[in-house]
């Protein structure tokens, strides 16, 4: 084992905390974890990490599970042998959005921890509100409503805050405390993110938010650097509770790798901490994501699991309310795109399901579903005067575009769009539709990334498109699902398969954490991408599944992008009367 310096980097998900250590040269030391619903069991009443009251829509956490949580997985470290006096710096993430009301008593009790005593026993009585609401929790409509006209419209909100108003969006879920809780929201002295609340109690004092995962709550204009005046006024009721909701937030550092201190004595006493480790920003989960690797602009991060997610890191800021901008949460000046999709894995299963066995499907489940993907031409136009079929698979409500449930085929003859009939002479099988739906989720990724991209440097006579596209979750291990996003997608340099484990957004904090400590100062300043970049080694961690652009594949999935818009847009309207 290496003797340092080590960094340290959490990931406080919805259903556990976990731990990654690793050295200077980024080589994982030691790790660990904690699932809330095996090692607690019955005693915070979760499920899957949480606790739902259905009447309400409300999806929210026990704040102590979070702080028990810590204890524990430190004390799992340092029974593995880590090195925890060689530990000098600390950051992390946690799920976005969710929040944390401390009461007037947490400054003092943070700053005077017993190392005699765990932290529950002295942290149990420092919050006005003992429930932190999940990123799932739905509650908000009215709150959202509210938020989506108070500067004008949906597109006015996100031009300030980087996204139109969402349900777990912090800013609703504050107003929504005050005016359910009205008791909670006076008794609150400070209110932090699930990630400032974990920097938190490694700084024993309140942290302040990090300055990407603050743009998640619909309250900080982006442009500005600031707290948005008149959204701050929406959700304290008035002018006149500006300044005390202000208090409540805090100021907002904007250099993502700010040192906000060292440990807190409590670590350095208990689990063996140097006192000269250093706490930076802790921030949110889908920018940790980003970090786990040296994401350059232009890249694309595309997330295939359960649901979909698709992050790039880009220098343009064009906001639209059907997706997602956040600060980077590393490099001025950038921004963190994001696009999520509810409907992922489970489309693409429910599709898979119904096509006709094979022999080999009995080893493989996916088997006839990739055979149909790549042996069905794209678009399934077999020959030339063949229409192009598109079409949406929703088994669940979506975000993007906002749709209820249900499945839309439609066919397109280069002119015009026509809605797909069963009693058509043109025939649309089960195996038509499993490349048809990777080629969905794909095309609605292009369709709303495309404004975004640019010329690759070098490279001027190729059409803009992301220079590289990283795959991770389940999907990314299937091939023909890797075949299909190359051929809509691109990726000017291929597509790749990113494997680091289940510890990406732990690992992004343990990166930042690094980076923040080791960076240097003054002319000597080094980006994260230059430091992060010159260490980081592609053997183990990528590998490249697909060449990604076409020229014949990438223009044909170009000429149908309005009519894949249209497709959407004829959908919308029919949702909506």
């Amino acid at each position: 084992m290496s003797s340092g310096p080590f960094y340290l980097g959490f990931d406080l998900s919805t259903q556990q905390l976990k731990a990654i250590v690793i050295s200077s040269n980024l080589a994982v030391i030691s790790e660990a974890k904690v699932d809330f619903d095996a090692d607690f069991r019955t005693k915070y009443g979760t499920k899957k990490g949480v606790r739902i009251n259905e009447d309400e829509g409300e999806v929210y956490q026990p704040i102590a599970m979070w702080v028990e949580a810590v204890d524990l997985v430190l004390a799992r470290l340092h029974e593995k042998g880590c090195p925890m006096g060689q530990i000098k710096g600390v950051s992390g993430s946690g799920q976005q959005h969710s929040s944390v009301y401390w009461n007037s008593d947490a400054e003092t009790a943070l700053k005077s921890l017993n190392p005699r005593h765990t932290l529950l026993e002295q942290l149990g009585g420092v919050f006005a509100y003992e429930f932190a609401p999940n990123w799932q929790d739905h509650s908000t409509q009215n709150e959202c409503d509210d938020f989506d006209v108070h500067l004008g419209n949906p597109q006015k909100l996100a031009d300030v805050s980087g996204s139109a108003a969402h349900h777990r969006f912090t800013g609703t879920q504050i107003l929504r405390m005050r005016r359910r809780r009205p008791q909670v929201y006076e008794a609150t002295a400070r209110i932090s993110l699930c990630s400032s609340f974990l920097a938190s109690v490694f700084l024993g004092s309140i942290a302040p938010f990090d300055i990407s995962d603050v743009t998640g709550m619909n309250l900080w204009d982006i442009s500005a650097e600031t707290w948005n005046e008149k959204l701050l006024g929406l959700t304290a009721g008035g002018k006149e509770g500006i300044p005390a909701l202000r208090k409540k937030l805090g100021e907002v550092p904007t250099d993502g790798g700010v040192i906000l201190g060292t440990v807190s004595p409590y670590f350095t006493q208990r689990f063996g901490f140097s006192e000269d480790c250093r706490i930076t920003a802790f921030t949110g989960d889908n920018p940790a994501t980003i970090l786990c690797l040296p994401l350059r602009p232009l890249d694309a991060i595309v997330s295939l699991g359960t649901s979909s997610t698709f992050l790039m890191n880009t220098p343009n800021y064009k906001p639209d309310p059907s997706y997602h901008f956040m600060n980077h949460p590393t490099t001025k000046g950038h921004y963190m795109f994001m696009l999520c999709y509810k409907n992922g894995g489970l489309a693409r299963e429910k599709v898979r399901d119904a096509l006709p066995k094979l022999a080999a499907d009995e080893k493989d489940l996916w088997a006839s579903f990739n055979k149909s993907v790549l042996e069905t031409p794209p678009l399934d136009v077999h020959k030339d005067g063949d229409p192009a079929k598109l079409g949406l698979y929703f088994p669940l409500p979506e975000i993007v575009p906002n749709v209820q449930a249900g499945t839309w085929r439609y066919t397109h003859n280069g002119s015009s769009l026509t809605e797909y009939s069963a009693s058509s002479k043109l025939g649309w099988t089960s195996q038509a539709d499993a490349r048809i739906i990777v080629e969905s989720q794909a095309l609605s990724m292009r369709l709303r990334s495309q404004n975004l991209v640019s010329a690759i440097p070098g490279q001027p006579e190729l059409p803009a498109q992301p220079r590289r596209i990283y795959l991770v979750g389940g999907g990314s291990l299937n091939p023909a699902i890797a075949r299909a996003f190359g051929d809509v997608l691109g990726g000017a340099e291929g597509v790749y398969r990113l494997d680091v484990g289940g510890n990406a957004c732990a690992l992004g904090g343990a990166y930042k954490a690094l980076w923040a400590c080791e960076r240097g100062d003054g002319d000597r300043l080094q980006s994260f991408d230059e430091l992060i970049g010159a260490r980081w080694k592609e053997e183990g961690n990528v590998q490249k599944v697909d060449d990604g652009y076409r020229e014949r594949e990438y223009k044909r999935y170009g000429d149908v992008l309005d009519a894949f818009e249209e497709m959407e847009s004829r959908v919308l309207s029919v949702a909506k009367n």
